[in-house]
């Protein structure tokens, strides 16, 4: 029986199995660079990471401040400008990157921008930033919605998924074709994309969650996977690993802080 685990575990480590081995991975602040941490170490040895700054081939130290901390690395192969690097992502060497998304429709179109009216909104997210060419143009794209919603119709079109369905992505003439988002990970549990419709459906469900339960969250009729399976549990190296590269995002900052005040307070004693 593997450790106890927390669910930002459980969801690191099934955005870190979406990297295969010899990839080139395009890595953010946040969840995706311990995602990426964790699959150089133990699942795709040979997988180059880059932030989206330009630097490339790093060996991840701890979690990125920013999309260009050298300070984080232990070590990266060579470093390029911004504008270098979304070159490399127009031509077609970016296999997967990692967009944390407000809204998705059920196309996986993505709206960062704005909810609500956007003269008048009720929440103002981050804006684009390189997502629209990143979901543009990366073979592959995995979406994080941890703390977002799906929409029938977004408010704001960022970056765009499959569009309307069907062939209608690669019809627009977005580069390679075949390319747009593989997987949408929410609290609850993964979601793909049919091969043919380019319509999302349920694949995975986390432990203790019911379909009812993902199906509230959805504004349409849900399709559910006829092979619809849990998402397996931790093994304790992956909770090892993660434990030790990015404690606090695992802990909470709550326990993180009442631990360093514990801490400190051993060391005056002494």
């Amino acid at each position: 029986m593997s450790k106890p685990y927390t669910l930002q575990e459980l969801l690191i480590i099934a955005v870190a199995k979406e990297i295969r081995d010899h990839e080139n991975v395009v890595l953010g602040v946040g969840l995706p660079t311990t995602a990426g941490a964790l699959a150089k170490a133990l699942y795709a040895p040979h997988a180059t990471l880059f932030m989206e700054s330009g630097i490339v081939d790093f060996e991840p130290l701890v979690p990125l401040n920013h999309i260009a901390d050298a300070h984080a690395c232990r070590g990266f192969s060579y470093a390029t400008d911004l504008y270098s690097a979304f070159t490399m992502t127009y031509r077609g060497f970016v296999d997967v990157c990692f967009l944390g998304v407000g809204q998705v429709d059920k196309y996986g179109n993505v709206n960062t921008t704005v909810i609500g009216d956007y003269y008048n909104p009720t929440l103002r997210l981050p804006g684009s930033g390189g997502a629209p060419s990143f979901l543009s143009y990366a073979k592959r794209t995995v979406l994080t919605m941890l703390g977002g919603s799906f929409a029938d119709r977004l408010d704001y079109l960022t970056s765009p998924g499959y569009l309307d369905g069907g062939d209608s992505r690669d019809r627009s003439g977005l580069f390679p074709k075949g390319s747009g988002p593989s997987m949408v990970l929410t609290t609850k549990g993964v979601f793909r994309f049919d091969p043919v419709t380019k319509e999302i459906y349920l694949a995975q469900i986390h432990p203790r969650v019911r379909v009812e339960d993902v199906k509230k969250d959805v504004p349409w009729e849900l399709k559910i996977a006829e092979d619809l399976s849990e998402t397996p549990p931790p093994k304790d190296e992956e909770i090892d690993f993660i434990r030790r590269f990015a404690p606090n995002m695992v802990m909470g900052r709550e326990l993180m802080l009442e631990l360093t005040v514990a801490n400190m307070n051993r060391k005056r004693a002494s």
